[in-house]
């Protein structure tokens, strides 16, 4: 019996990612508000009804889906800020981490910049959810680097906000030059690393 409800319990998660893939590869196209069940189910080849046995709506696979592409970044995230290496060090750590990421899972990256400010409410709220979580982690890491000495935890949070920030604006603009000449990566780079050092630069006076 429980060879058989292994079975199949494997069959219904690979029917669940096969809708989320099939909805990722459709919102290349599209946004998640426009996107209607019976596209996603067409396009895995099962029935409409068997949508529902592992989401609620489209507004609940695209919850799924900022889990997908967000939650397993947050190791990704500390390590870039992690206090390893001088700021020159880290921010070209940060600056390689996102380029490998972006040419790795560029559909991903690209829902979360389309739907960050779409229409679909709980998509916005799992996003921004995901991203405090980030700043606050982010946070922990900073505070550990011996220039955080005497910052305020609410400094700290504004501080590994701007990080967060520049992080995604920085991933964007890698996906905007992906399908580009190499040069317009260097140059996307050059930028994100010239930006990094401001805050750097911003973050060594700000006591001051």
């Amino acid at each position: 019996m429980s060879h058989t409800l292994g079975i199949r319990q494997a069959q219904k998660q690979k029917t669940r990612q096969s809708l989320l893939d099939a909805a990722l590869a459709l919102l290349e196209e599209q946004s998640l508000s426009s996107l209607g069940l019976r596209e996603v189910t067409r396009a895995v080849g099962v029935a409409p009804t068997a949508f529902y046995r592992h989401f609620r709506s489209t507004a609940d696979l695209g919850v799924a889906l900022v889990e997908e592409a967000l939650g397993s970044l947050h190791l990704m995230i500390g390590n870039t800020v992690s206090d390893a290496g001088d700021s020159e060090e880290r921010i070209a750590r940060a600056v390689e981490l996102i380029a490998r990421h972006v040419a790795a899972h560029p559909a991903h990256v690209r829902f979360i910049a389309r739907e960050r400010h779409g229409g679909v409410q709980p998509v916005r709220e799992a996003i921004a959810e995901q991203l405090a979580r980030f700043a606050e982690e982010v946070k922990v890491e900073l505070a550990k680097h011996p220039e955080s000495a005497g910052w305020s935890d609410d400094d700290l949070l504004m501080l590994a906000g701007l990080y967060v920030d520049q992080m995604l604006m920085t991933a964007s603009l890698f996906l905007e030059a992906l399908e580009g000449p190499e040069e317009e990566r260097e140059r996307v780079a050059r930028v994100a690393t010239r930006r990094m050092r401001l805050i750097s630069i911003g973050r060594r006076h700000w006591l001051g």
